[in-house]
């Protein structure tokens, strides 16, 4: 890589690689699955870095085997591509990290209480549009709580404290979500499926299996793993005798088809959606705490096709959902995020940002940790249209991806 000062910023490097490789920002920007101008934005400086797994993106497509020749000497961090960190995630994390070794000075909390606080806990999660603010002021001492009563209660007691347990390491893995502690993300999931296995239920090792795989899932790691999993867990449910069962097992069939879908395999992915639609459609209504139920699996479908890069599929199944049906903020602003991402690939910006900014209004906590938000948010400031660029500056704004003017 010859010496040169247009190569001391990571544009200029993307540049001098693109040349070489002998390929137009058109290509490269189809190639990465986004536009000429998100291309041209990058190599002048108009977007920064995007994240790692659009970095190893362009390494490949580049030809550049060193990922260190494409970012420089910039350091890669989570920072680099969220940086949005919750006001209160020191106390959760110091909670999440320590190891309380010493509790017979300590009163356990009851299983019953524990587990009505824990329910609680959920409530406030679905139910609050600043859900990380919200449940930040009671998941550290839940977090006490609940280790120490399993620490401290004995037989059935003890089993049932483990299964709260896990409920609360599910609650640190999403507050956590999209902020720079993907170790104590995995800390969390693993720890929740420990309590699961160690409470010998087979109904919290099955949501264990959910959220091990949205972190495996997120990552892009582990895809035979995760389904395997899920298929294991799946197997120590009754469906057709329990209505929780029921849930549970519909729950990994959807686990199954969005792994599916992330790695591809499309048969794969819509015959497990298949089941656990059918699944959800048995029921009477949504999962008290992880939601499961008609309107959240026909959400996922959204999720599918976008993931198989299929915006009009996307689109379309976005059309055809009701969120209102689904009772949660959380949930409902996801899916809106969902379906502005199969408009996105259709390269339709202005339906783009309003879908943003109408989740924003379901849930502002949930769009502004949401990293296609953020780099999408980031991109159409500097790209889109005059209208689009206005609405995307004033949402940056709202998301704190930029300061305030």
């Amino acid at each position: 890589m010859p010496e040169d000062n247009t190569l001391t910023t990571f544009g200029g490097r993307v540049r001098f690689f693109r040349d070489r490789a002998g390929m137009s920002r058109a290509v490269l920007g189809e190639l990465c699955g986004r536009s000429e101008a998100w291309a041209k934005a990058i190599e002048t400086g108009k977007i920064g870095m995007p994240g790692l797994s659009m970095l190893i993106r362009m390494a490949e497509i580049l030809h550049v085997n060193d990922l260190a020749e494409l970012t420089g000497e910039q350091r890669l961090t989570m920072a680099t591509y969220t940086k949005r960190t919750h006001e209160q995630a020191p106390a959760i994390t110091e909670a999440l990290s320590a190891y309380p070794l010493v509790v017979s000075d300590r009163e356990p909390v009851s299983a019953d209480v524990l587990a009505a606080n824990v329910s609680q806990a959920w409530m406030v999660w679905h139910g609050s549009p600043n859900q990380r603010t919200a449940v930040a002021t009671i998941l550290p001492r839940l977090l006490v709580d609940a280790r120490t009563s399993v620490r401290l209660l004995e037989g059935s007691d003890r089993r049932r404290a483990l299964v709260s347990l896990a409920q609360v390491y599910h609650l640190a893995q999403l507050y956590l979500a999209f902020q720079p502690y993907p170790e104590l993300i995995l800390l969390a999931s693993d720890r929740a499926m420990q309590a699961a296995q160690d409470a010998d239920d087979p109904k919290a090792m099955a949501a264990a299996t959910w959220y091990l795989n949205h972190v495996w899932r997120d990552a892009g790691e582990q895809a035979e793993a995760r389904i395997d999993l899920a298929h294991q867990a799946g197997r120590l449910l009754r469906p057709d005798d329990d209505h929780d069962d029921r849930s549970l097992w519909g729950l990994l069939q959807l686990a199954m088809a969005l792994s599916y879908a992330k790695t591809g395999r499309r048969g794969d992915a819509e015959h497990h959606w298949d089941e656990a639609r059918r699944a959800a459609h048995s029921l009477d209504g949504h999962h008290p705490w992880l939601m499961f139920g008609p309107g959240m699996v026909d959400a996922y479908a959204v999720t599918m096709a976008a993931d198989l890069t299929n915006g009009h599929e996307a689109t379309r199944q976005g059309d055809r959902i009701d969120l209102t049906t689904i009772p949660s903020k959380t949930r409902r602003a996801f899916h809106t995020v969902e379906i502005a991402r199969g408009f996105y690939l259709k390269k339709e910006p202005v339906a783009t940002i309003h879908l943003l900014n109408k989740a924003h209004d379901i849930s502002p906590d949930t769009i502004s940790y949401n990293m296609f938000t953020r780099s999408t948010v980031s991109e159409l400031m500097a790209t889109g249209g005059a209208t689009v660029r206005d609405e995307a500056r004033d949402l940056a704004h709202k998301i704190r991806l930029i300061p305030a003017a």
